[in-house]
């Protein structure tokens, strides 16, 4: 089963807030893929829930990291990071 990892700078002034948490999360559990994100240096969350990632309390300027396990882990990571940066 193939790892990615990926890391990216908050930039939205709000943060992560419902509408973007809500959207990632959407995306991750329709990747099919095991997905968590994590503030760096924090423990990592199931990213398919939405309370979770919103329970990281993600600001403007946190680094966040996620990292996927399954098929097409890279194109899956890619998207997603895609998804959080789109939102901003």
């Amino acid at each position: 089963m193939a790892t990615a990892t990926r890391t990216t700078t908050i930039s939205d002034p709000v943060g992560i807030h419902a509408r973007p948490a809500a959207e990632f999360s959407r995306a991750a559990t329709a990747s099919g893929c095991t997905v968590t994100i994590a503030k760096q240096g924090g423990a990592p969350v199931p990213a398919g829930s939405i309370l979770s990632v919103m329970g990281l309390g993600i600001k403007q300027g946190d680094d966040v990291e996620l990292t996927v396990e399954g098929d097409n882990a890279e194109s899956v990571a890619d998207e997603l990071i895609a998804t959080l940066t789109k939102a901003e």
